[in-house]
C-alpha cells in the first residue's frame, strides 16, 4: 500500500480493521485487563472503574465475535463464568502495552491542547456574542 498523495487509504485496509474491532474505549479497557488472565465478569466491572453490566456483556460479545476473547462457562453451583483471551487475543498485549506507554507519556500533553483549544473555543463564541446586538440594540443606534 502506498501513502503517496493522491493515493485513496482503501476501504479494506488491514489498520481500518483493526481499529473497527478495538476502536471502542472498553473493548482496549478489556483487553488491557484480561492481559493479565481469566477474569470473571464482576472483576472486570470492578477493574474498568465505570463500565455498566450491559456496555461490558456487549464488549465482551463484540471481542468473542472477533475471536479475540474466550468465555468459558463452569458447570458448578454457583455457576462460573471467566473471559480470558484467546490466541488471537494475545496478538494484541504488546500494541496495547505500546499504546498504554504512549497515552502515559503524551496524555498530560494531549489533555493540555484540549483544553487549550476549549478554552479558545469559549474565547471566540463569547467574541461573537459580543458583536451580534439584538433588533432592539440596533433600533437605539439610529438615533
Amino acid at each position: 500500500m502506498s501513502l503517496r498523495p493522491g493515493i485513496s487509504f482503501l476501504a479494506d485496509c488491514p489498520a481500518l480493521l483493526a481499529m473497527e474491532i478495538i476502536a471502542s474505549k472498553w473493548s482496549m479497557v478489556m483487553l488491557f485487563a484480561l492481559t493479565e488472565g481469566p477474569l470473571r465478569h464482576g472483576e472486570l466491572v470492578e477493574l474498568s472503574g465505570g463500565i455498566s453490566r450491559k456496555v461490558l456483556t456487549q464488549t465482551l460479545r463484540r471481542l468473542q465475535a472477533n475471536g479475540l476473547v474466550e468465555r468459558h462457562a463452569y458447570a458448578e453451583a454457583p455457576p462460573r463464568v471467566e473471559y480470558c483471551l484467546t490466541d488471537l487475543g494475545r496478538t494484541l498485549e504488546e500494541p496495547i502495552r505500546m499504546l498504554t506507554a504512549w497515552a502515559r507519556e503524551n496524555g498530560e500533553a494531549v489533555v493540555t491542547f484540549r483544553e487549550a483549544a476549549e478554552a479558545a473555543r469559549i474565547i471566540e463564541v463569547d467574541r461573537a456574542t459580543l458583536v451580534k446586538t439584538s433588533p432592539a440594540d440596533e433600533s437605539l443606534n439610529r438615533f
